[in-house]
């Protein structure tokens, strides 16, 4: 049997990337768990933020990294993280800024189901 994914994407998030990517060329995300951030991931170009001993690989998003804090894992790693998009500002740096909408954070717990949680 498969393991799920620790972390994947709505429709609405994919076709954001797709719009980033175009933009941008290749992403990567990173969730840091601080307290500016609440639970937005930060979209950078690949390569921008660097990633070291502190962070963990979780998986991909539409062919995009996506880091998480260590610390930040440790709270979260009996969850699969569903990442979305809504109306409002996103981080400071944080690429989709400008679009006028963010990424956000959604979580279930593993073995709730696949739409557990989703939108």
């Amino acid at each position: 049997m498969m393991e799920e994914p620790k972390v994947i994407a709505t429709e609405a998030a994919l076709a954001l990337i797709d719009k980033l990517k175009a933009k941008y060329g290749p992403l990567m995300f990173h969730q840091s768990g601080g307290c500016c951030d609440g639970s937005s991931p930060m979209c950078y170009p690949l390569g921008e933020l660097i990633v070291g001993d502190s962070d963990v690989l979780l998986g991909e998003i539409a062919g995009c990294p996506f880091y998480i804090a260590k610390a930040q894992y440790e709270y979260w790693k009996h969850t699969q993280l569903i990442i979305d998009v809504v109306p409002g500002r996103g981080g400071m740096f944080s690429l989709e800024g400008p679009e006028g909408v963010r990424f956000l954070t959604r979580s279930r717990v593993f073995g709730q189901g696949a739409d557990a949680g989703a939108p």
